[in-house]
């Protein structure tokens, strides 16, 4: 009996070392001591823009979350520079390479099988390849432009809103129509009729083009309401001299640029690119060789900054303000109050991950949009996705093809 007592605490010691083991070998590939460079590629220059802006400014802030992470980048990356660009950066211990676009960043799959050890990133337009180790990303963005949709269709006094967008593709006719169901939500609020005009200038980033679009939906369509799909700051400066109202995109122009002031800006998204990348940091260092590799994160997906603030991957932000108190105190004197509790309300339940703004809404396509090689755009009026079901990630990603019914989209 005694031997037979011993005998099992042997074994129950065994199984404790084990365990103990595994968890020390887990530990050790999760350890501080463990260190990652985090490259990005950007597309564009960094200066003045808000996309290239706002992920540079991911990569300072995981830099000082995070002792062991080093955060090092390369601007204006084509295409054809992705691949030369990514291997000098990996020579020089990069372990996850990052483009911060589709067209420059697909690239970096085909280097992929070549560099086991590293993880390669690209942000998804519409193509979500992906292999064991090339990770697809996005933020949902139009969790938080449907929240400025609210607030743009509570302050148009000509029922006119304008949109300079880039071109059409999948990522701009999402987030547009993530903007256009709350400009909808309010005017059916508010007994209001508001119609949104949609332009394109042919690229992301085209400063004369897009002032000359902005002037024209200002002059031809009477909008007193402006916001873009582009990368410059020419519709601001259009907003400002008119004298209208602006909605930014991507990051809190005003707070962060010093682009304006609340009394042009009504409010701005702000996008926090760091919570994704610090997903693939975390996956990096815990030495995981099969990270997640479609990353589709919103409001309800959070981390802490170095200085203690929770921030979500998107969110409603004026002048470093957030949520409700992010809308400018003279634009909020001119919506109703009903509007502002909506305001709160959503963002809250989008917090919560109780609430979306494509799943509480039918998808009606409005006969316009972008043919893809297997989805054609949808004749007028085809209710593509019913009210109370919720998209998959890829669908929404990928498929995505078509403006909503109502939406005016000028030539």
């Amino acid at each position: 009996m005694e031997w037979a007592i011993r005998s099992g605490r042997i074994v129950v010691a065994v199984v404790v070392a084990a365990l103990l083991a595994g968890s020390l070998a887990w530990w050790a590939a999760a350890a501080p001591s463990r260190t990652v460079t985090l490259a990005i590629l950007h597309f564009s220059v960094i200066k003045g823009t808000t996309w290239s802006g706002a992920h540079h400014r991911a990569g300072q802030r995981l830099a000082q979350k995070y002792p062991n992470v080093k955060y090092v980048y390369r601007e204006e990356v084509g295409p054809d520079s992705t691949i030369p660009f990514a291997e000098e950066l990996i020579r020089q211990g990069a372990g996850i390479v990052a483009g911060n676009a589709e067209f420059m960043g697909l690239p970096l799959k085909d280097i992929a099988d070549k560099y086991p050890d590293v993880y390669f990133a690209s942000v998804v337009a519409s193509d979500i390849t992906r292999k064991r180790n090339f990770i697809r990303y996005f933020p949902r963005q139009y969790q938080a432009l449907y929240l400025e949709g609210l607030v743009a269709g509570a302050l148009t006094k000509t029922g006119n809103i304008g949109v300079v967008s880039a071109f059409p593709n999948i990522q701009v006719l999402r987030r547009t129509a993530g903007f256009y169901l709350g400009v909808q939500d309010a005017a059916k609020a508010l007994g209001k009729r508001i119609n949104v005009y949609v332009k394109y200038v042919g690229d992301w980033y085209k400063p004369t083009e897009e002032r000359e679009v902005a002037r024209t939906l200002v002059t031809q369509y009477k909008v007193d309401v402006l916001t873009q799909q582009t990368d410059s700051g020419s519709p601001l400066d259009v907003a400002q001299e008119q004298k209208i109202w602006f909605v930014g995109k991507d990051m809190d122009i005003v707070g962060f640029y010093g682009w304006s002031n609340t009394d042009t800006v009504a409010i701005s998204f702000d996008t926090r690119w760091e919570v994704l990348y610090d997903r693939m940091i975390r996956e990096y260092l815990r030495g995981n060789r099969t990270p997640p590799t479609l990353l589709y994160l919103g409001m309800r997906d959070r981390m802490t900054l170095a200085d203690g603030t929770v921030e979500s991957t998107v969110d409603i932000m004026n002048d470093k303000k957030v949520g409700v108190d992010a809308i400018s105190p003279k634009a909020r004197r001119q919506i109703p109050e009903s509007i502002i509790r909506l305001v709160a309300q959503r963002r809250e339940q989008m917090m919560r991950g109780q609430w979306d703004p494509f799943q509480a809404h039918a998808l009606v396509s409005n006969g316009t949009g972008l043919a893809l090689k297997d989805t054609p755009i949808p004749p007028k009026g085809t209710v593509v996705k019913r009210a109370g079901v919720m998209p998959t990630d890829e669908w929404l990603l990928s498929k995505f093809n078509f403006d909503l019914e109502g939406m005016t989209i000028l030539k």
